[in-house]
């Protein structure tokens, strides 16, 4: 698997993951705290928001796990 491979699926299930959390986003992250109301629909603005976020945050996984690595070897 090439790293760019590796790299499209991961964005590609961020991206999957937004689209099917959105309604449940509230459990996720520290934006809004209840569910929408029944029948309220979110703008499409909110909606591609939430589906970039997810799938834009391998960046901070990335980093989290180089400082374990480096924390971990002793420094």
């Amino acid at each position: 698997m090439t790293f760019a491979f590796a790299l499209a699926a991961f964005t590609f299930t961020g991206l999957l993951f937004g689209t099917l959390t959105f309604t449940r986003r509230h459990l996720f992250s520290e934006g809004p705290t209840r569910p929408a109301d029944p029948g309220v629909r979110a703008p499409l603005q909110d909606r591609l928001g939430w589906v970039v976020l997810c799938s834009l945050l391998w960046p901070v996984l990335v980093f989290t796990g180089a400082m374990s690595w480096w924390l971990r070897r002793g420094h």
